[in-house]
């Protein structure tokens, strides 16, 4: 008798074939990895094929690996994330593929096929600067117009590159260098005897 992820696994190889690049089932939960020149295709087949129906995108993200494994991580550093459920077969999937350019990263868009998509690729875009083929309003969703850079990116510093505080004198929003000094933090030495034991 198989199990449930034992026949989803079949149904996965089955539909997607060459489009898959890996497939693991782990902890519970399948995550196939794709192309990303077959990115729209295999998902266009994992909502449409009768044996999978996955109709609902759940979540998409993005992901930079370049500091995965402590740093260990010699493949391409952006992916993007997807997780989708088939409400007629009570099934999830994970499925991963990653930008082929880690200069520009660019995959294709989803809105085609599972229009909620939009607003989950415009934030990937916004914190990770990940690009997305096809999609028709690509623009920063939760930082600001003016900001510069990607905050989720790795290499992205802690404290920012710009902070903005209200200027009473010119009576607007100004934006200034950041003024968050480094500071050093020194470990709390407790220096009592039998401190928290009793």
């Amino acid at each position: 008798m198989t199990t449930k992820l034992e026949t989803l696994e079949a149904a996965l190889r089955n539909a997607l074939g060459d489009h898959i690049s890996d497939l693991t089932v782990a902890l519970g939960e399948v995550t196939v990895v794709v192309k990303a020149s077959s990115y729209l295709s295999a998902m266009r087949t994992l909502r449409d094929h009768a044996d999978l129906r996955f109709d609902e995108l759940i979540d998409l993200c993005g992901v930079d690996y370049s500091t995965y494994r402590d740093g260990a991580w010699d493949g391409l550093r952006f992916a993007v994330v997807s997780h989708l459920l088939s409400t007629s077969h009570n099934w999830r999937v994970r499925v991963r593929t990653f930008a082929p350019d880690d200069d520009l990263p660019v995959v294709a868009s989803m809105t085609e096929v599972w229009p909620t998509a939009n607003w989950y690729e415009r934030e990937a875009f916004d914190f990770f600067g990940i690009l997305f083929e096809g999609h028709n309003d690509l623009r920063r969703i939760l930082t600001d117009y003016g900001f510069i850079g990607h905050p989720f990116r790795k290499d992205f510093p802690v404290t920012g590159y710009v902070e903005m505080r209200y200027d009473p004198q010119q009576k607007r929003v100004i934006y200034q260098p950041v003024t968050i000094d480094p500071r050093e933090i020194t470990p709390r030495v407790i220096r009592e005897e039998n401190y928290g034991m009793k």
